[in-house]
């Protein structure tokens, strides 16, 4: 109860998602809270599958890939390249071959709900979609520099700009967190735009998705948790641009020039 109160205790004016993460880190150390085999929110067995073959098969299969992969595997793909696991695409992904972003569940800071992508398909008006929308994902705090490298000059150039979205989307996997009441909690302590970024907020939104997200992650191929991915979005939801890590300069040259063909595109 004494170390429940002290991750509650943080102010919020500090406080953020990266902020939690850390403060959960130093309470409960010897948990290994980057294995999301053991701290998601779904990892038992509905009851009422316990004799269903195939659903055990799966999670079986499930368990032998997350147990082939860790957060040590993680840290020393880091300590070889940094984050970048990748280097971003240099041109736009043709329409033809683009793939759509899986649909995403996530929560402003005031406790209601969005899902991504943004498109017909979830009865948004034709005005409320954007021609182009960026997506940051970070799954663990060290990502959040990285996620800020390509943010930050995106929303100069396109912060302004009423046919782009930018979400900054924090996932929160973690047992404890996930639990309704303390979900409800952070939501409500979640770190809230500044009032200087005002004209900004229709574009640069700050979200956050709990609980499970390894059949997420298994669709976009994401791998190691500890780095950034940036995906950039058509009007359809496909991905039509991707960059990992830190920003180069060259990299974001080429994130900028593609969302400009997208504004483009009829």
């Amino acid at each position: 109860m004494l170390r429940l109160k002290r991750l509650l205790s943080i102010t919020p004016r500090s406080f953020n998602a990266r902020n939690l993460l850390i403060e959960e880190e130093k309470l409960y150390p010897k948990i290994p809270l980057h294995n999301p085999y053991q701290w998601t929110s779904t990892r038992f067995l509905d009851i009422y599958q316990m004799g269903n073959k195939a659903a055990i098969e799966k999670e079986r299969a499930r368990l032998k890939d997350e147990m082939s992969r860790g957060y040590f595997a993680d840290m020393s793909e880091m300590k070889k390249n940094g984050g970048k696991i990748a280097m971003a695409n240099k041109i736009i992904i043709p329409a033809v071959a683009a793939v759509k972003f899986p649909t995403l569940e996530v929560n402003y800071s005031d406790g209601s709900s969005l899902k991504l992508p943004i498109t017909s398909d979830v009865n948004a008006s034709k005005s409320d979609i954007p021609k182009a929308s960026l997506l940051c994902l970070s799954f663990r705090a060290s990502s959040q520099p990285m996620v800020d490298s390509w943010s930050l000059p995106f929303l100069n150039t396109y912060g302004h700009s009423s046919d782009v979205r930018l979400y900054e989307v924090s996932f929160i996997d973690s047992w404890l967190l996930t639990r309704s009441p303390i979900k409800k909690l952070l939501l409500k302590i979640m770190k809230k735009p500044k009032p200087g970024e005002k004209q900004d907020i229709l574009q640069r939104q700050i979200v956050y998705s709990f609980g499970d997200h390894y059949y997420f992650r298994k669709e976009l191929q994401i791998l190691n948790l500890l780095t950034g991915y940036i995906f950039l979005l058509d009007k359809l939801g496909r991905i039509r641009w991707q960059g990992f890590g830190l920003a180069t300069e060259d990299e974001l040259s080429s994130l900028l020039s593609c969302t400009s063909l997208l504004l483009d595109e009829e």
